[in-house]
């Protein structure tokens, strides 16, 4: 061999180990969901937030998705399977995913959205959230009161809505109080109707019809395309407090900005990579939400939304 094809493979051969570890070793985000509603615009969301901050799944980034289906009690076997994966974050979408996590590890750092953390015991403070959570706050109670509100403007004449809430949700009692309080305030009687999951929804739903249900708020946990076609079976508006009930053929829902969550969400776990401690991190909260309004499943409830209303709608659904 010649001297300087010598020197040369010397010293590709003394520089090519020290490029190897300068490649940075793929991170794995865990994903932790119920399954209800349809996690996938959630996912979508989260992927397009990351690839904004630089992060491509499948290179920089591997995501570890796990859904319980809708099923809650398998929320812990899911969010167990995350912690032997021993992944650098867990993101958990909604607050049975959030309890589940914080239940599973103490020490891997969990971005959630969840509602009301800190009644339901997920964080000390908004401020300080303490231990290995942060994240947002979705405001879910207070939207779900906002709720009874859009009831009364869409259809003037309704005087008895029937909450479907979720017995297995932990922000289900904060959600009941908060709905009950805004429609006594506005003459609208409110009933809870409480089920789980995989439950016979079909016979929930002929409940409602046959008791004189003007209008059915949906907890978002119980959202899937087979509680939704139920409601316009049986004629019924059906309202909840995220986008995917409209957007799956419900009728209107009041919710955080989704482009506003996505930046905040993937910011967080951004952050969380590069070694921020979530103890350290206050919750988020918003101050911007979107009012969705399916006009398409209104013509087919025969209900003639009010063009103030309209006007109102961040995004019409024809």
């Amino acid at each position: 061999m010649r001297r300087r094809q010598f020197l040369s493979f010397l010293g590709t051969a003394a520089t090519f180990p020290f490029f190897a570890r300068a490649q940075p070793a793929m991170r794995r985000i865990g994903v932790l969901v119920l399954g209800n509603p349809d996690p996938e615009p959630f996912l979508k969301q989260l992927r397009d937030g990351l690839l904004t901050l630089g992060y491509v799944d499948g290179r920089d980034v591997q995501l570890e998705v796990r859904s319980a289906e809708g099923n809650a009690r398998a929320l812990p076997d899911a969010a167990a399977d995350l912690v032997r994966l021993k992944v650098d974050v867990i993101v958990a979408w909604q607050t049975p995913a959030a309890m589940a996590a914080k239940s599973s590890t103490s020490e891997i750092p969990i971005v959630m959205t969840a509602a009301d953390p800190v009644g339901t015991g997920l964080v000390g403070s908004v401020s300080r959230p303490g231990g290995n959570i942060t994240g947002l706050d979705i405001f879910g109670a207070q939207l779900g009161a906002k709720c009874i509100e859009l009831v009364r403007e869409a259809i003037p004449s309704a005087r008895k809505v029937t909450i479907l809430a979720n017995a297995t949700d932990p922000f289900t009692k904060a959600l009941l109080a908060q709905i009950n309080m805004a429609a006594g305030s506005i003459g609208i009687a409110a009933q809870p109707l409480i089920r789980v999951p995989d439950d016979n929804f079909e016979t929930a739903f002929t409940e409602m019809r046959n008791d004189g249900t003007d209008a059915v708020i949906i907890q978002p946990t119980l959202i899937g395309a087979a509680v939704i076609q139920l409601a316009l079976k049986q004629q019924l508006p059906s309202f909840s407090f995220v986008r995917g009930l409209p957007a799956a053929g419900g009728l209107m829902a009041y919710a955080i900005n989704a482009a506003e969550q996505t930046d905040q969400l993937s910011g967080y776990v951004d952050r969380v990579l590069k070694g921020a401690k979530p103890a350290d991190m206050p919750i988020w909260q918003t101050t911007r939400f979107s009012l969705v309004i399916n006009l398409k499943t209104a013509r087919a409830l025969g209900l003639d939304i009010p063009p103030t209303l309209l006007a109102r709608a961040d995004e019409v659904i024809e």
